[in-house]
């Protein structure tokens, strides 16, 4: 990492007297630090990047358990020395507003725990619900508690039954802690009977303020009955957010989507009891009589106030695995941004329309994804998508695929799904499904795995097919039959291939793996996957239209070309060549910017370009996708590349053209029309920057061509400027 020069400059030398000196490294790491971008990783001879990435990160409390020392020993130390009384205060004002602070510290702690910090210094930091039986006697508080707890049961059972936690750090390890208890099966019930009291107080309140007789006598919140309306409100727009965020979670699990409807509305009641929490943080603050929160801006409750009851380093004392380095609890502005945030996309998955096909199932995955979606969302997704072995556990993912080939019914009928290898081939549906649901790093670097399995599968469906259906075609279905059913799975088993390895090369952009430098090689190789994409989806679309055909019986009026050109003008074939001239320009465009000498790219140190190539596109070339493409070929096909011909061949006019063809197709889909909006704007903009470098003369050094990704996520905008 630095020389020896350097090191002798900073590190004393130990004297033969004293081996063991202590030195102070700042200095060295300081000018280390200058030396290497930010991004850069030192390839050492026996350090790799997966020892790079599992390297501890200091004063990270998710990597570096530290040594802070300070809390309590124990929970029963905490309690006798009155770190979380019970009534909070004799002042019943005080006990309202305090009470309140609990609330809202829990929500932040729940939310800093959905983001991947361990349930022990996050919801369980709460003394209260370490002690749940104290609170008995504070109905309120012990409701309120009981459906805390209760929903984090919830959120654990569906993120461990989609088994995506490992990618989120500890998120559902409990260590011990109380997380389940006799009664929580009932906290909607007790929930719903301190609403009622809370809201009978409020309308004996507005009573008393409009000077109406009160039917009965009812007893405050608390003694200033100034206040009684602003504490009655605060406290039931979270208790109802509770119950209808708990109603939501137990709604969405309900099989093959049927609480949908439900869940909706639930979503709709917690999204305006949020609003009313965020509307009664003015009045919580202005009547605030607590310790204040030192930074404002990161406070825990609406309040401000330092909430009683919590200690985040109580649980390491007895539980190992929990780092006691003390973490940073979401603010509670924050927190309430992020269940908006959740709920949303939860609403989303509320609306999809459970659709039976499969291609219409990964556009919506994938424009899910764009959202960003967090680990509870996209667990719910998960568990949609694939139960009991089904999609959405209604379809059987034999159905699914007969449908996206159009299956005959004469091979249909057959029991066709019971063999081994169509078994397989759903499986293999099954973990796409289940990957396209994963965060966006941990998605690409196993579709990079998987891509292997579907590629092995698509080279030998039709001897596997041939092989195991052979004595069936002699007793139950014509060796015709078999064949074209062959070719059908051979044809989507491919395109689903080059699908994955489309969406690979893409979360490429998204994660930022790739410089500046091998943009041109990713476009490329991203050209020639789309090209082979397009092609499968053409001859899947043409036997579609040819089995459509058949079941019409109108042979004599649809020719076989006219089934081919058919597909090869269809709107989804057509998108496909818009991203393939797209991709086709970026790559020449790149290269000619390169071979010109009117792109700086700075070499690297540490490998050369075709050890890029390699290391960018190593599972492509494991799995053959496609086969023979090799760096070499990259270099052929780029190194004479010029401006004359990028400009003769005019990708981006091509993809202008084709796409406002599009706009009639995608008139009623909104999110087809917002991507060819981007598409186009990529190409508009590219095309006029080609214009511009063409009239200003290729050896014009004054011009400086930067790329820019301000239209698209994976696909670059270049900006020319005059230096």
């Amino acid at each position: 990492m630095a020389d020896k020069a350097l090191q002798a400059r900073f590190l004393p030398v130990p004297s033969p007297s004293e081996q063991r000196v202590w030195a102070d490294v700042s200095p060295l790491l300081d000018a280390v630090c200058q030396d290497l971008p930010e991004g850069e990783l030192i390839h050492g001879e026996n350090f790799s990047l997966f020892a790079a990435m599992s390297a501890l990160e200091i004063m990270d409390p998710k990597m570096d358990s530290g040594m802070e020392s300070c809390g309590y020993r124990s929970v029963e130390e905490a309690i006798e020395n009155n770190a979380a009384p019970i009534p909070f205060n004799h002042d019943r004002t005080i006990d309202v507003q305090c009470t309140i602070d609990v609330m809202d510290h829990l929500l932040a702690c729940e939310a800093t725990w959905h983001m991947g910090h361990s349930l022990a210094q996050t919801v369980f930091s709460c003394i209260y619900l370490l002690r749940l039986e104290r609170t008995s006697l504070h109905a309120l508080l012990h409701s309120f508690c009981r459906i805390v707890r209760a929903t984090c049961n919830s959120v654990i059972s569906v993120v461990s039954n989609a088994r995506t936690h490992e990618e989120e750090d500890i998120f559902i390890m409990a260590h011990g802690l109380p997380l389940k208890g006799e009664g929580d099966e009932k906290c909607l019930s007790m929930l719903q009977a301190v609403e009622e009291t809370v809201s009978r107080q409020l309308r004996a309140c507005k009573a008393l303020t409009s000077k109406k007789k009160v039917s009965e006598d009812i007893e405050p919140l608390q003694t200033n009955l100034g206040l009684e309306e602003g504490y009655c409100k605060a406290i039931l727009c979270r208790l109802r957010f509770r119950k209808h965020f708990y109603h939501t979670l137990i709604c969405m699990r309900k099989p093959q989507g049927r609480g949908f409807e439900l869940a909706k509305r639930h979503i709709d009641s917690c999204l305006s009891e949020l609003a009313e929490m965020v509307n009664s943080s003015e009045f919580l603050a202005s009547n605030a009589s607590g310790t204040r929160q030192t930074d404002t801006e990161d406070c825990t409750t609406a309040s401000g106030c330092q909430p009683v009851g919590f200690d985040a380093s109580l649980n390491s004392r007895f539980s190992a695995p929990t780092p006691p380095r003390a973490i940073k609890i979401l603010g509670w502005k924050k927190a309430v941004k992020y269940f908006e945030k959740l709920l949303h996309d939860l609403d989303i998955i509320c609306s999809f329309s459970l659709t039976p096909f499969f291609e219409d199932v990964l556009r919506f995955v994938v424009q899910f994804q764009k959202s960003k979606p967090d680990l509870v969302a996209r667990a719910h997704l998960q568990i949609l998508l694939v139960q009991d072995g089904k999609l959405y556990g209604r379809d059987y993912f034999y159905d699914v695929i007969s449908r996206a080939i159009s299956l005959p019914d004469v091979i249909k009928n057959q029991e066709l799904h019971k063999s081994d290898f169509v078994v397989q081939l759903g499986q293999l549906v099954v973990n796409l499904l289940k990957v396209l649901c994963t965060n966006t790093a941990w998605q690409r670097r196993k579709l990079g795995k998987i891509l292997q399995d579907w590629s092995v599968t698509s080279v030998q469906l039709e001897l596997a097919l041939k092989r195991e259906f052979g004595e069936l075609s002699k007793i139950t279905i014509d060796e015709n039959i078999c064949i074209k059913l062959s070719k059908l799975l051979l044809i989507w088993s491919e395109e689903q291939t080059f699908w994955i390895a489309s969406r690979f090369l893409m979360l490429g952009f998204e994660l930022e793996l790739y410089s500046s430098c091998e943009y041109c090689m990713v476009y490329w190789y991203l050209y020639i996957i789309l090209v082979k994409l397009s092609e499968k989806t053409q001859m899947r679309l043409a036997a579609s239209l040819d089995t459509a055909k058949k079941k019409g019986k109108k042979k004599r009026d649809h020719p076989k070309d006219t089934l081919t050109d058919a597909a090869q003008f269809s709107p989804l074939v057509l998108l496909l060549r818009c991203y393939i001239c797209l991709s086709k320009g970026l790559a020449m465009m790149l290269a000619a910017l390169s071979n010109e000498r009117m792109i700086s790219q700075k070499p690297s140190i540490f490998n050369s370009e075709q050890e890029r190539f390699i290391q960018h596109f190593d599972l492509l070339q494991k799995a053959h996708v496609p086969d023979q493409i090799s760096y070499v070929l990259f270099k052929k096909s780029t190194f004479e590349t010029q401006f004359a011909s990028v400009m003769k061949y005019n990708y981006f006019g091509d993809v202008q053209r084709i796409s406002k063809e599009l706009r009639g197709s995608f008139a009623s889909d909104p999110d087809r029309l917002a991507e060819l909006r981007q598409i186009e704007q990529v190409a508009e903009h590219n095309r006029i920057a080609l214009n511009v470098i063409h009239q200003a003369g290729a050896l014009d050094r004054s011009l400086n061509v930067t790329l820019e990704f301000s239209h698209h996520p994976c696909f670059a905008v270049a900006v020319v400027r005059r230096s």
